[in-house]
């Protein structure tokens, strides 16, 4: 019997006007993205004339939600960096020096003195003992340093590798450390970089790792690649170094366990500071942009429980002594400590515009980056170029939407136009979807849209080619309406969930582009699927319910 319970038709309707209802945004794409952005704006910095007339261009109670445009079809910056990994391994081991010591100096009867000694490898510890007679136990005392390696591959080995060298101690990462640590790297950097795009307002950046020591960035909307780079490309390394002295030229030897850095703000004046800091950046967990007592433009920071102990150790030993603030090995501020700092917080004061204080907080907020990235490539998509890809993916949707509905409509008469409202819906639905889960459109994703608008009909005809079938041989037109849906389902279901596991394999497998295809394949396959089972067959219904014809002509 042809017919669908009430319930059924409620619930089918019900999700096409949502599917309407969401995709509508998209109809005035720059009025929507100029609401959200006014949004933004008044969340993060209150309320101003000019948010609150830029937000009342769309009404709050509607859906806000619209299609995120791709690097292709909006314009944007593209970057394929290098990670220096191999930087990472100095700091390893400079920051192994204090424990070294330390153990060392508990065995001093039997090593005797110990100093650290120059090496040309700056992954590698050189500590000399007085006393080599006493190297069996010192290296003992410092393989009880090494740690095991937390990896899957490295399970099993150690973190150190441990020997000596005449009179020096030699301390290197193990291979399968270094393995380890570039690892997270690579992650740490993804994360990083992640939030500090997602900081300056961006909306949907491509960030993916390429081969072992490479990173994709590509973020729509931004203006250029220099200011990408601007954003993510500065290390942020903060960290504070007690003050030895100061010297006027870099040349100047610093002395062992030293290193001379530069200072930002005094050019020909550089600072002597300890190599090992009292204080990292990783141990810093806010920052915020703020004014000095002068009015000047400046950076509040605070640091986590262990690194605001620590610096108040210091500072409660060091009163009426300078210490360093060093970022990106620049000495930006060489403040004299006052009194004892206990709340584990400070400022950083320096030349800096209120801009260049926002975007120091953004950076060091952030985190700062484990290692330098070079930049191997970097382009800058101009929004024309975009617009020219959105024209051009625009008229091929056209074209195809109109040779699919003129040859429905040809072929299948009253039911094609039945076919075509359902291909109409079925568009809308896709751009609901797209919105809803935040997905970005490129232009393999615009291609994709294309490609369902071909499939999307297929499922239809082959409905309607049966029904033709029992026209043939069926008693009365509404049980061959009946049968011819209920004989092509299991041909509908085996052809498109084949096709909607390749578009899952592409979307796991595939990266960037790939993916956009894939995200739109697969979401217009269950569109498709529902439009033409449920929304195609409600609207036959309908019109059959209401005319009672005695024939049907196909």
């Amino acid at each position: 019997m042809l017919y669908i319970p009430t319930w059924q038709r409620v619930m089918i309707w019900a999700l096409v006007a949502l599917g309407l209802i969401l995709a509508a945004p998209n109809l005035f794409y720059d009025r929507v993205e100029r609401h959200n952005d006014a949004l933004r704006v008044i969340e993060a910095q209150g309320p101003s004339p000019e948010a609150e007339a830029e937000r009342g261009l769309w009404p709050d109670w509607m859906p806000s939600r619209i299609v995120n445009l791709g690097l292709d079809l909006r314009g944007g910056a593209h970057l394929l960096a290098e990670v220096q990994v191999a930087d990472v391994y100095a700091n390893r081991i400079d920051a192994l020096w204090p424990d070294v010591r330390d153990a060392l100096r508990t065995e001093r009867t039997s090593v005797g003195n110990i100093r650290r000694v120059p090496s040309p490898d700056p992954a590698e510890l050189r500590v000399q003992i007085s006393e080599p007679a006493g190297m069996a136990r010192a290296l003992e005392v410092v393989r009880d340093l090494a740690r095991p390696v937390f990896s899957f591959t490295g399970a099993g080995n150690r973190d150190l590798d441990i020997s000596a060298d005449g009179d020096e101690i030699v301390v290197t990462l193990s291979a399968a450390e270094r393995a380890a640590t570039d690892d997270r790297t690579m992650q740490q950097s993804l994360e990083i970089i992640r939030r500090r795009v997602d900081e300056a307002g961006t909306r949907e950046p491509t960030i993916q790792r390429q081969g072992t020591d490479r990173i994709l960035i590509q973020v729509p909307g931004i203006g250029s690649a220099a200011e990408l780079k601007a954003l993510i490309g500065t290390t942020a390394r903060l960290a504070f170094h007690h003050v030895e002295g100061t010297a006027s030229d870099a040349a100047d030897p610093p002395g062992p366990g030293n290193m001379i850095v530069p200072s930002a703000d005094e050019p020909g004046l550089y600072y002597i500071v300890q190599q090992t800091p009292v204080v990292s950046g990783e141990q810093l967990v806010d920052a915020q942009p703020a004014f000095d007592q002068n009015n000047r433009p400046a950076v509040n920071f605070r640091f986590n429980a262990q690194g605001g102990r620590a610096f108040g150790e210091y500072t409660a030993g060091n009163i009426g002594r300078p210490f360093a603030i060093v970022l990106d090995n620049e000495v930006v501020s060489a403040p004299t400590i006052q009194s004892h700092i206990s709340g584990g917080s400070g400022i950083i004061t320096g030349r800096f515009t209120v801009e260049e204080s926002t975007q120091l907080a953004v950076l060091l907020r952030s985190g700062a980056l484990p290692a330098e990235m070079v930049f191997l490539e970097e382009r800058t998509v101009g929004p024309e170029l975009g617009q020219d890809s959105i024209d051009a993916g625009q008229v091929a949707a056209a074209v195809a939407l109109t040779a699919v509905l003129g040859f429905m409509i040809l072929s299948y008469g009253l039911f094609g136009i039945i076919a075509c409202l359902a291909l109409l819906f079925n568009i809308a639905m896709i751009f609901a979807l797209l919105s809803l889960v935040g997905a970005t459109l490129t232009l393999p994703g615009i291609a994709g849209i294309v490609l369902t608008i071909g499939m999307a009909v297929d499922a239809t005809v082959l409905i309607f080619e049966r029904i033709r079938e029992e026209l043939r041989t069926a008693k009365g037109p509404a049980r061959a309406i009946e049968l011819g849906f209920e004989k092509a389902l299991s041909a509908i279901l085996d052809a498109n969930i084949t096709t909607f596991i390749t578009a899952v394999i592409l979307f796991a497998m595939g990266s960037g582009p790939v993916r956009g295809f894939a995200v739109t394949l697969g979401l217009g396959i269950v569109t498709s699927v529902f439009t033409a089972i449920f929304v195609t067959r409600s609207m036959i219904v309908f019109w059959f319910e209401r005319r009672r014809p005695r024939t049907v002509t196909l």
